[in-house]
């Protein structure tokens, strides 16, 4: 078969462009240390290695996100932490209060530094974040959540709490709204709230009782009534939701001694007079700043004489229930941001260790075998040189080199 000079060259040519793309490809996959340069060189391996990319970007969203919220959180928590000190403090000042050594003059010293922590504690319950949004507000981030009010102060936030995406299936809460952190405490021990009677001349001091029968409670309010008639003292307990006695009637009164009736019990020490009343009403809740408004207030009156230090002990116990239940509340929202930052740090672990997951099935999929590769680029040369030299041996045939 005739092979045309044509022919030879073409066939050459080809050849040679072929083994320089194959040559300059091995070279650029060394110099980016890539085995796929394009789809086409390995298609499944390049979708499997989009899907890897794909889901380690997301992972790295995810971290992003949960450093935000640790921000978010640990800026709550140390707000928080100063409102706890600030009410360990308070609940000594209201031990002291009670001291008998303590004057009238004493107690309004005691109100006028109560005073001053109020304003502190406005101040942390109304804390901006590094951006300056309230972190106390709910969703309501541009507005301040609370203003001072003659009582205490009001709430203008919402009872929003903002989620963040941590993970695939997990949903954070990035804060605690004000509502649920500082008007939601619960007067009195938490089931009931005892108080007595602002119009009471006597001695009389009530306890803050406690339940001694769940299934008895009717969530009703009472009234004690206690009556002095010829040196004895009784006392009667009338239901004020539904208006009727509560049997027996005239009880005989005991210092100290149980009155108990529909699942619960108090007592009362001291001397109650004639017509003096004690009440018992379901627990509510009370503003943290209600509480502490009441406990100035409570401070700032006269306490010369037996009935106006009874009103005093009563005022600064029931200050101490509520300024107990209030720092409970306080210490149950930092519970639950504990355990927020705790699983943050878990998501974080276990995203690190996809993180490293990812990069290692990327590596597999695109990453160079070096040792292959420059074995293959040292063939790939010397069969280039190789046709290079023989195309010119081939070019340089001629009959007209053997003519004479």
């Amino acid at each position: 078969m005739r092979i045309s000079t044509n022919t030879i060259y073409s066939s050459a040519t080809t050849q040679i462009g072929d083994l320089q793309s194959g040559l300059a490809k091995t070279q650029q996959q060394l110099s980016t240390g890539r085995r796929m340069l394009s789809g086409a060189d390995d298609p499944v391996a390049s979708a499997q290695a989009l899907e890897v990319t794909q889901s380690d970007n997301i992972n790295s969203q995810f971290a992003i996100n949960r450093q935000n919220a640790t921000n978010a959180l640990s800026k709550q928590e140390t707000a928080l932490s100063g409102v706890t000190e600030l009410f360990q403090d308070i609940k000594t000042h209201i031990v002291n209060a009670g001291s008998g050594a303590m004057t009238t003059s004493d107690r309004a010293s005691l109100a006028v530094s109560l005073q001053s922590s109020l304003d502190s504690l406005l101040n942390l319950a109304n804390t901006v974040d590094g951006s300056g949004k309230y972190i106390f507000s709910g969703y309501q981030t541009s507005i301040q959540p609370f203003n001072k009010t003659a009582t205490g102060a009001q709430y203008q936030g919402d009872q929003g709490q903002q989620l963040l995406q941590v993970s695939t299936s997990r949903q954070i809460a990035l804060n605690d709204s004000g509502d649920s952190v500082f008007e939601h405490n619960k007067t009195g021990n938490g089931i009931f709230a005892t108080s007595a009677s602002a119009a009471n001349t006597g001695s009389g001091i009530v306890s803050s009782g406690s339940v001694t029968n769940t299934a008895a409670l009717t969530n009703h309010n009472y009234a004690v009534t206690f009556t002095v008639a010829a040196g004895v003292t009784t006392y009667d307990v009338l239901d004020t939701t539904t208006g009727l006695p509560v049997p027996p009637a005239a009880n005989p009164y005991v210092s100290s001694q149980s009155i108990a009736f529909d699942g619960l019990q108090l007592s009362v020490t001291g001397a109650p007079a004639n017509g003096d009343q004690f009440m018992v009403a379901p627990s509510t809740n009370q503003s943290i700043f209600t509480t502490l408004t009441n406990l100035i207030a409570t401070l700032g009156k006269p306490s010369i004489g037996a009935t106006a230090q009874a009103a005093l002990t009563n005022g600064l116990s029931v200050a101490n229930d509520n300024a107990d239940k209030a720092l409970d509340n306080i210490l149950s929202v930092r519970a639950s941001i504990g355990s927020r930052l705790k699983e943050l740090d878990a998501l974080d672990n276990t995203g690190s260790d996809l993180s490293i997951q990812y990069k290692t099935t990327l590596s597999q999929l695109q990453d160079l075998d070096y040792t292959s590769a420059l074995s293959n680029f040292s063939a790939q040369q010397t069969a280039l040189e190789a046709a290079q030299k023989s195309f010119i041996k081939v070019a340089g045939l001629s009959l007209f080199n053997f003519i004479s």
